[in-house]
């Protein structure tokens, strides 16, 4: 009957931390803290509590046999356990061990989601605040914030998104924040499209291709630098994927942004140009001490290398770290075809009036021939 009686205690223990994914130990202190609030609770009710004494709860893990315990004056230890406890303390040390084993699930759940911070999580949108969006995400709430949204985006209620798990932490005051940690989401942030690649892209994830670098305007544009020390890798192919099915996947997720993934170099210029995509046939000059670059962009390539709104040269100048000033350049190029087709045509009358001297000594030849015979 003991053997059964043990039994039943540690397996109801190890079944209630085990569904609610807390340690059993965690158990174990609630129920401690329960008992000794019931006993609280009926020794001030018949004037026997000692608020200068220290109690304390002995449980034996194994049989669940509970002593209390009163450390006195003169610190010495009495034994005050009770008979039993009345209705209103059984009520008490429900409701303490109830809160306490709460708390612990809710503490294990945020450190969950802590541990997967930078991560993706698949949600949908539950409610729509002025300030915020309340997300479900499987085991909790998340929160994403106005200034974590994507403007363009439409969200409604019973949309489903991938979210980027950014923090665990107090909302801010400002946006309703009424303490307690959160499980804060984002769309906006940059390591969104980092942890897209992760996800989309085995070359990223098993660090075959590195980031080198993501610049974003969430909604518009996003332009990452990637690179591979691997000669076997090429690290913007892995990225797109056989017929841009990988960059394709990422730019559904972001709702229609573009993503362009470029090269990363450790030479300036040819990072810079990369960047400047897809513009092409640009002069660049550096000035590496000040950080800075002045390029000069033929008439039709002056509109792609800045961008709408200067979203392209921004975003070249966030990711490469350099103040891009983008000119409109000399178009010495128009000159090259004339100048070629020029001296192909003299080259081709060369050749015609070098063909009618060699046919016009064939028939001199072939004449003086004739007339020695």
């Amino acid at each position: 009957m003991s053997t059964l009686q043990r039994t039943e205690f540690a397996s109801a223990v190890a079944e209630l931390a085990r569904e609610r994914h807390i340690d059993p130990e965690v158990v174990i202190n609630s129920i401690k803290e329960a008992i000794l609030a019931a006993f609280r609770r009926d020794a001030q009710e018949d004037g026997s509590f000692n608020e200068d004494w220290e109690y304390s709860v002995e449980l034996d893990e194994v049989t669940g046999k509970t002593e209390i315990y009163a450390l006195d004056e003169n610190k010495k230890k009495r034994l005050v356990t009770p008979p039993g406890f009345g209705r209103i303390a059984a009520q008490v040390a429900k409701q303490v061990i109830v809160q306490k084993i709460r708390e612990a699930e809710k503490s294990a759940i945020l450190d969950d989601y802590r541990s997967k911070t930078g991560t993706l999580v698949l949600g949908t949108i539950i409610r729509l605040d002025a300030n915020y969006a309340v997300v479900d995400i499987g085991r909790t709430y998340g929160i994403l914030p106005k200034n974590e949204q994507i403007p363009q985006e439409n969200y409604r209620v019973g949309s489903k998104f991938d979210f980027l798990i950014k923090e665990v932490g107090p909302l801010d005051e400002a946006m309703g924040g009424q303490g307690g940690e959160r499980v804060i989401l984002s769309r906006r942030d940059p390591e969104m499209v980092a942890a897209l690649l992760k996800r989309e892209v085995p070359e990223v994830a098993n660090g075959a291709v590195e980031l080198k670098g993501i610049a974003r305007e969430a909604g518009v544009r996003t332009k990452v630098a990637v690179f591979s020390s691997r000669r076997s890798v090429d690290p913007v192919g892995a990225c797109v994927g056989q017929k841009g099915v990988r960059i394709a996947e990422i730019i559904r997720v972001l709702g229609g942004e573009k993503v362009d993934v470029i090269q990363f170099s450790n030479n300036v210029e040819k990072f810079i140009a990369a960047a400047l995509l897809p513009a092409e046939n640009l002069d660049i000059s550096v000035d590496k001490e000040k950080k800075t670059a002045f390029v000069l962009a033929p008439a039709d390539q002056l509109p792609l290398a800045i961008g709408r709104d200067g979203h392209n040269v921004r975003l070249a100048s966030e990711l490469t770290g350099y103040e891009i000033e983008v000119k409109k350049g000399k178009e010495k190029k128009e000159e090259a075809p004339k100048e070629g087709k020029a001296k192909k045509e003299k080259e081709e009358k060369e050749k015609m009036k070098k063909e009618a001297d060699e046919d016009k000594k064939n028939k001199e030849k072939k004449a003086k021939g004739e007339k020695e015979k």
